[in-house]
């Protein structure tokens, strides 16, 4: 778990929000993770169409805070996800670019494989 992970797990505890869940419990609070995401990410477009650099580092601080919250809350450490993310990001090299500055995939990428990470680190079967 990096440290900005652990810090929000520190939060969680400190407030009592609860001991982080499992993935097999079903109480993730997903109304409630939606809802703070999404507020937060309006705040970033506010923010940032503003020009607002201050609120703009506040929004991604806050996104980020809230994105580890929804990571605690389901029990898990988000770090190996995010590596195999950005694995399967950077295998996009030699793809096409949009005009909007967007990589698109190449023929042959694949996904990031999730799936494996659940198995390897937290036994879990589902598909």
């Amino acid at each position: 778990m990096n440290e900005a992970q652990r810090q929000v797990l520190e939060f969680h505890e400190a407030f009592e929000l609860g001991a982080p869940g499992s993935l097999d419990e079903g109480n993730f609070p997903a109304e409630l993770r939606i809802r703070l995401i999404e507020e937060e990410a309006s705040e970033f477009a506010e923010a940032a169409r503003a020009g607002d650099v201050v609120g703009t580092i506040d929004a991604l601080c806050d996104l980020l805070y809230v994105t580890y919250g929804a990571a605690v809350s389901l029990g898990i450490d988000i770090e190996p996800f995010f590596g195999e993310v950005h694995r399967s990001n950077m295998a996009k090299r030699g793809g096409s670019r949009r005009a909007d500055g967007k990589w698109l995939k190449p023929a042959g990428w694949q996904p990031p494989d999730l799936q494996r990470i659940l198995r390897e680190r937290y036994g879990w079967i589902r598909e």
